[in-house]
C-alpha cells in the first residue's frame, strides 16, 4: 500500500486514484477534492450576490398620447431612466434646469440618463411644453 504525503499535488492524487482506486489514500483524496469544490462554490456565491447588488437600477418612462408615464418617478441615486416615445409624433425630454436634454425622439426611439445626484428633476417636452413630469432622486 502506498502512503501519500500530505502535500501532494492534485495531479499526483488523481494519478494515484486512477492507478489504485481501492487504496485508503484515494478515498482521502476524493474527500478532500469534494471539500475543495464545495468551498470554492461557497466562496463564489457571496461574490455573485455582491455583483448583483451593485448592478445599477433602471427605470422606464413611456411617452404616449402627449404625456409622460409615470408623471412622477421616484428613484435611487445611480438609477438610469430611459424614456421611450410610443407616440406618432416626435418629443424631447428636457429638464427645466438644463441638466439634460434629448434630441427629438421619433416613434419608438429612446433616451437614457443616469441620475448621480439626489434632488427633484422637473422635465418637459420642448416641442410640446404642456407635457411635464418629474423624477425625484433620493
Amino acid at each position: 500500500m502506498k502512503i501519500l504525503p500530505l502535500s501532494v499535488s492534485p495531479l499526483a492524487i488523481s494519478t494515484s486514484m486512477i492507478l489504485n482506486p481501492a487504496s485508503p489514500s484515494s478515498h482521502l483524496a476524493i474527500a478532500s477534492q469534494k471539500t475543495a469544490t464545495a468551498s470554492s462554490q461557497k466562496a463564489k456565491a457571496p461574490a455573485a450576490k455582491a455583483l448583483a447588488a451593485k448592478a445599477p437600477a433602471t427605470k422606464q418612462v413611456t411617452i404616449d398620447n402627449f404625456s409622460f408615464t409615470p408623471a412622477t418617478l421616484i428613484v435611487a441615486v445611480g438609477t438610469q431612466v430611459t424614456w421611450i416615445n410610443h407616440d406618432d409624433v416626435p418629443h424631447t425630454v428636457k429638464t427645466t434646469n438644463h441638466v439634460f436634454m434629448s434630441q427629438a425622439l421619433d416613434t419608438d426611439q429612446q433616451y437614457s440618463y443616469r441620475f448621480t445626484k439626489s434632488g427633484t428633476y422637473q422635465y418637459f417636452c420642448s416641442l410640446h411644453p404642456m407635457m411635464q413630469a418629474k423624477v425625484i432622486v433620493k
